[in-house]
């Protein structure tokens, strides 16, 4: 349960509290905790103050010093001759991971009190003493009669951080560069760290340590801080060829042994992975058999992400008819059964876990609602993506039905969802923008904390909905570039950093799309008068005018501000932003550099089509395709287009909700038409106003099936191709738009045994007035 006790006296966020100077304070720290971890808690404190403060807080041990911040544990009493503030054990500070901070003062001597339930709890209370102080060069201090205390709803916040080459940044970190973002994570209340080990050291060229010491040195950072160190150790793929289930146990052995602490080990039921559970357990079972052996009190968890219905009844069939004590809990990921099902399904006595993915836009569990195409297309998968709102939703909706979370993550850029993340865990009602405003002030200061929260919303806010709508680009943008210009000391701050460049690249985005699309407006006006001047000089000359968009090109200067924050991200953190420039591994992995200028109008499609049209035989042949390229998206009166996820389609009531909402095809660099690459598998459209008494034809686009209802009632295609940029035909019957009305749908084929890349998907809808 939840235990929050606010500032009693004085808020924190009062314009001008009455603050204790805690500049020249000593430092108390309880002898009953382990010698290691006073020195921990000890460098935590000093070293986080001096990089903010230059200050140097000393450690003593004597009742005179004034004033004191002491760090204790809720059993101790007595401190240095000083009562240790008690009060009845329904408080939060007595809670599993509680703690409390509170000012006292006694004979004119101060102490501020971080008190904590067990060692790693003295941590959060020092995490959030530094999230509510104003620290300045030489100056340090908190509001005076402080009394907060609160302890953590979910026992399980953390977050995934693979070192292996997939991540677009981590790759390249050293040991300490981890450890110093550990104890960041562990500040703002994070519990947890998941490792994925067994990494080819001749994987990623940006390796500065071998990946088997690497993931001994995580483990090593975890218990420094207290923290339990995780392990996402897919099993081999196919567990009966071979030797591969003996040579499976042996690499896990050997890793256990090797790891001074483990506290869990996930094994993915799939993805990757594909093997039956009657496979899978017996190995799991053999595998809690030799984690015992070296981590007592660690514990085996499965998914059952990719399982088919068979394959999930026999897993929950062999819970109920063995009760096994060697599972620990069952993790929720992408692809595995409905959330709340699984959990009530899973008995009692097992834990369940939430596997989220945080970090990425499309293609993935939870994609950017109404994300336009243009952000789609160019920032891609793995771009600077703080989304406090929207993460704050999917949390309270989904982490309810478990016992924590640890997310997937595959990067730095979505730092500031992790943080949103780990506080929620501590208290899901808390205000999103307090959140924010607290990581602005523990990375940035406090005199920046309100502005950069203020630019942190807003970069969430020029994702909503149509860019060229969208007002808050260069708004957002004016802020940053304020900031930046206010604030040099923040130049080589990472984060700072990251969030800068995405501002200069969505109102570089925002002004390319503007007129790139005003090109292709004017190009369509130049098919028009194909019939006038003759359909190979229209061609021509439409084709000079969308393709001024690389001759004459426009804010240069925006983008030459991104390719310069993108290489201080690369020497500060080694986030790679392009492929061939910083050596990301893939073009989906972060690679925002090497897509900046990928066409926000259909020029490649044009130059493709313009071909095709050049063969044709006749003049009239050519131009009625020239005819039906231009009037593609605008169909003419009383008839309706819509580009099926776009955030301007204008009848579809459908969000994305699974892991696609665009194409991806030669490494993302594809030639198709823009509307093509946008899809949903099985949208709804609603339309009103249609004539009763007209003929209509329905006309798709997209690939595989398309299984059309009508107002409920299937349709019958007098065409049917599959093919991209082909057409499914359906006429309408006029008595099943009688009151002008008509919602469409589309049944799902059965695909299961498809993987999604090659399902059935719905691109572009017509309704033709015939």
């Amino acid at each position: 349960m939840l235990f929050i006790a606010m500032c009693t006296v004085l808020s924190c966020t009062d314009k001008n509290p009455d603050h204790l100077d805690l500049s020249n304070a000593t430092l108390w720290i309880s002898p009953s905790l382990e010698s290691s971890f006073k020195e921990t808690a000890k460098t935590v404190l000093v070293q986080e103050v001096q990089k903010r403060t230059g200050l140097g807080l000393e450690q003593g041990d004597t009742w005179k010093a004034d004033p004191v911040i002491a760090l204790a544990l809720v059993g101790d009493d007595k401190l240095y001759g000083e009562t240790v503030p008690t009060r009845t054990q329904d408080h939060p500070e007595y809670s599993k991971e509680g703690y409390r901070l509170v000012h006292g003062s006694k004979g004119g001597k101060d102490i501020l009190w971080v008190l904590g339930s067990d060692a790693r709890s003295i941590l959060y209370g020092v995490g959030k003493l530094l999230r509510m102080s104003d620290m300045e060069q030489h100056k340090f201090s908190i509001p005076k009669h402080v009394d907060f205390s609160e302890s953590p709803q979910f026992a399980i916040r953390g977050h995934q951080f693979g070192y292996r080459n997939t991540a677009n940044s981590w790759d390249a970190w050293t040991v300490a560069q981890f450890d110093q973002h550990f104890r960041e994570q562990v500040l703002f209340g994070a519990n947890s760290f998941e490792n994925i080990p067994f990494q080819d050291p001749a994987s990623s060229v940006h390796f500065k340590v071998d990946p088997q010491i690497m993931e001994v040195e995580m483990s090593k950072i975890c218990d420094k801080y207290q923290a339990d160190y995780w392990v996402w150790t897919p099993a081999p793929d196919d567990l009966t060829e071979g030797d591969s289930y003996e040579e499976g146990l042996a690499q896990q052995e050997d890793f256990y042994a090797r790891c001074p602490r483990l506290d869990g080990v996930f094994v993915p039921g799939g993805d990757p992975g594909d093997n039956h559970p009657s496979v899978l357990i017996p190995y799991l079972k053999d595998l809690s058999k030799l984690l015992k052996k070296y981590h007592p009190k660690a514990g085996i968890w499965v998914s059952l992400q990719g399982f088919n219905r068979e394959q999930v009844d026999y897993f929950f069939k062999y819970l109920e008819d063995n009760d096994p004590d060697w599972l620990t809990g069952l993790v929720y990921g992408p692809s595995s059964p409905p959330l709340k099902w699984e959990r009530e399904k899973l008995p009692k006595k097992y834990r369940h876990r939430f596997y989220p993915d945080i970090t990425h836009t499309v293609r993935c569990q939870y994609p950017v609602e109404n994300w336009d195409q243009a952000f789609a297309l160019t920032l891609g998968r793995e771009p600077c993506n703080p989304q406090p709102h929207y993460y704050a939703k999917i949390f309270r909706e989904d982490v309810q039905y478990t016992d924590g979370f640890i997310t997937y993550s595959d990067g730095s850029h979505d730092d500031v969802n992790k943080v949103l993340w780990s506080q929620l865990g501590w208290n899901p009602d808390k205000d999103v923008r307090e959140i924010v405003v607290e990581y602005g002030r523990f990375f940035f200061g406090p005199k920046v904390a309100e502005a950069s929260a203020d630019g942190i919303l807003d970069l969430e806010k020029n994702w909503a909905g149509p860019l060229l709508e969208n007002k808050t680009v260069p708004k957002t943008l004016a802020l940053w570039q304020r900031l930046e210009a206010e604030n040099p000391q923040l130049a080589d701050n990472w984060r700072w950093q990251q969030l800068i460049m995405r501002a200069y690249y969505d109102a570089y985005t925002q002004n390319r799309l503007a007129y790139e699309t005003g090109l292709e407006t004017e190009a369509y006006k130049i098919l028009a008068k194909a019939k006038e001047i003759g359909a190979d000089v229209a061609m021509a000359r439409a084709l000079d005018t969308v393709q001024k968009a690389d001759t004459q090109k426009v804010s240069q200067d925006l983008r030459e501000e991104v390719f310069k924050y993108a290489d201080k991200l690369y020497h500060s953190i080694g986030a790679q932003t392009s492929v061939p420039k910083y050596n990301a591994r893939s073009a989906e992995r972060g690679a925002i550099l090497d897509f900046i200028d990928y066409p926000l109008n259909n020029r490649w499609w044009l130059e493709d089509e313009f071909k095709k049209v050049g063969n044709l035989k006749t003049e009239a042949e050519k131009l009625e395709r020239i005819d039906f390229i231009r009037t593609y998206d605008s169909p003419g009166e009383g008839s309706f287009y819509d580009n099926i996820s776009s955030a301007d389609a204008l009848h579809v009531t459908s969000k994305t909700d699974d892991a696609i909402d665009y194409l991806w095809e030669n490494d993302g660099l594809s030639r198709k038409r823009l509307s093509t690459q946008l899809f949903q598998f099985t949208p709804t459209l609603a339309y009103e106003g249609l004539d009763p008494n007209a003929d209509y034809l329905i006309r798709v686009s997209g690939y595989g099936e398309a299984l059309l209802r009508a107002n409920g009632e299937r349709l019958k295609p007098t065409k049917y191709e599959k093919g991209y940029e082909e057409f499914k035909e359906f006429p309408l019957p006029k008595e099943l738009i009688k009151d002008g009305k008509l919602k469409i749908t589309f049944d799902k084929p059965d695909e299961e045994n498809l993987n999604w890349r090659k399902q059935s998907r719905v691109t572009d809808v017509w309704i033709l007035k015939q």
